[in-house]
């Protein structure tokens, strides 16, 4: 086993894992501290240390509002569950689980960003154990960055001190620690030349957004989009991009709320004191559109081929993000209706019926299957051969509050860690967790998620997506692969989304 690994910085120490045949090195520094001068700069090296780092506890989570306060909110009762969680601007680590016995190895890799709006989340949260999937022979790298203000401000004055990187700088900090990964993972038995990055959420959408960084070539060989992807015609994104003019303008405003006029001045304050501020007014911070790192919309150069290419997982949750048209009254929504779909309005007004409450219920569709049927159509007409694999999550899901395939419920399942959620899962659970494990194996080796399950006999097929076959895997009570023809709205939303694109 590999307990310990010289990295950039000095030497680790990890622990064994509950399996001890996986070694779980939590808190290895990626980058130097991004505080004082640091704060707002695009990640800088890691500094060094002397002897050996023993990493067995996580390192503190990104600045972000306290965890585990409002039981109200499912996530609270899900794995937000601990206000006493250590919280510092110092939060650049990254955590490896390996199954290496020796460097040697050369095992897949697999890169993940968590989600959270890109205002909360952390590597810490108990769905995230990369010890199962480490099992199937896969070394897994969970990546904390920074978040909301700190990892996404903008403001004129950032803009002239570092025009190279003015802003995203929680995007760069994924970007970084993805190449630490790719410089240092071979210490960990890991093969540096077969990355596969992946995120759910808002990390699902970072994965997006690395895919069409300009400097990224080389980085990763596949990539996985879980619940991050949004593609509508009703004119909702799933998190907004900002023009680095309307960005700085925001950073100016805020440096104003903050009593500060100068960068000095706002680098001096506490970051406890920025972040009880921008939790009070309640603001928004993420991705802009800086023409650096990000160029124009990722999800709109996704679908343009301008994406470093690789083969890709796309998966949603049955009930997750559904779009709606709305409209106060029947009147304004045919004019909306004509305003979208000019002289297809008719044919979309017949899905929805006259009563306005029915009509805005059938007006209902996922934005992440218009997303991966679009994306599958402009791949063929641009002849990129990557495969799309895509699949549903819809299975049943137990507890008192009656949840339903909720938002990122489906990663107690890829990580294989129902153990150590509070709902009462039973066998079928842990039978498709196991499988959805696997495929997900399965990809991030070869980018094939297709192979035999522990008993050595083969999963169902799981075909990827085509114009001519709309593959789709549906996660049930087991693994069912369909062909999932569109039915007549989707098919309208996709026509109507291609038009306009």
């Amino acid at each position: 086993m590999i307990r310990k690994a010289a990295v950039e910085g000095g030497v680790v120490a990890g622990i064994p894992a509950a399996d001890p045949r996986i070694t779980a090195f939590k808190g290895i520094p990626f980058a130097a501290p991004p505080v004082g001068k640091n704060r707002w700069r695009a990640p800088q090296p890691v500094v060094p240390w002397s002897g050996e780092l023993k990493c067995s506890e996580f390192a503190p989570i990104s600045m972000q509002h306290i965890p585990g306060l409002d039981q109200n909110n499912i996530y609270t009762r899900e794995w937000n569950v601990d206000p006493e969680i250590k919280m510092d601007e110092d939060c650049l680590y990254l955590n490896v689980w390996t199954p290496a016995k020796s460097v040697d190895d050369k095992l897949p890799v697999f890169v993940w960003y968590f989600g959270g709006g890109l205002q909360e989340g952390n590597t810490a949260e108990m769905e995230f154990d990369g010890e199962r999937l480490a099992r199937r022979g896969i070394v897994v790298v969970t990546v904390n960055y920074r978040l909301n203000v700190f990892g996404f401000l903008a403001h004129p004055q950032l803009t002239k001190e570092q025009p190279d990187a003015p802003t995203n700088f929680g995007h760069l900090d994924q970007q970084a620690g993805t190449r630490w990964v790719k410089r240092n993972i071979a210490a960990f038995g890991g093969d540096p030349d077969n990355i596969t990055i992946g995120g759910q959420s808002a990390g699902g959408m970072s994965v997006s957004v690395q895919l069409t960084a300009p400097q990224n070539e080389g980085l990763f060989k596949k990539a996985i989009i879980q619940s991050g992807m949004m593609a509508d015609v009703y004119s909702r994104t799933l998190m907004p991009i900002h023009t680095l003019a309307e960005a700085e303008q925001e950073g100016v405003r805020f440096f104003e709320r903050l009593g500060v006029k100068t960068l000095e001045e706002a680098r001096a304050l506490k970051a406890e004191y920025i972040r009880d501020k921008l939790n009070e007014l309640r603001l928004f911070f993420g991705t802009v559109d800086d023409g650096i790192f990000q160029i124009g919309d990722y999800q709109k150069n996704l679908m343009e081929g301008k994406r470093w290419k690789a083969p890709l997982m796309i998966t949603r949750t049955e009930s997750e993000f559904k779009s709606v048209l709305r409209a106060d009254s029947m009147e304004s929504f045919r004019a909306r209706a004509a305003e979208i779909f000019g002289g297809d309005a008719e044919e979309f007004l017949q899905y929805c019926g006259d009563d306005l409450e029915q009509a805005v219920k059938r007006s209902a569709f996922s934005g992440i299957e218009l997303s991966a049927r679009a994306l599958q159509h402009f791949d063929e007409k641009l002849g990129i051969k990557e495969p799309i694999y895509y699949a549903v999550f819809d299975a049943e899901i137990p507890g008192w509050d009656n949840p339903g395939t909720f938002h990122s419920v489906d990663l107690w399942f890829f990580f294989e860690t129902l153990a150590k959620c509070w709902r009462p899962f039973t066998g079928k659970h842990y039978d498709l967790a196991r499988q959805m494990c696997n495929y997900w194996a399965n990809f991030i080796k070869t980018g094939d998620p297709n192979g035999n399950d522990a008993d050595g006999t083969p999963m169902p097929l799981w075909k990827p997506l085509t114009d001519a076959e709309p593959n789709a895997m549906y996660w049930k009570d087991k693994p069912v692969p369909v062909v999932d023809e569109p039915d007549g709205l989707m098919k309208l939303l996709l026509k109507t989304y291609i038009r306009k694109s």
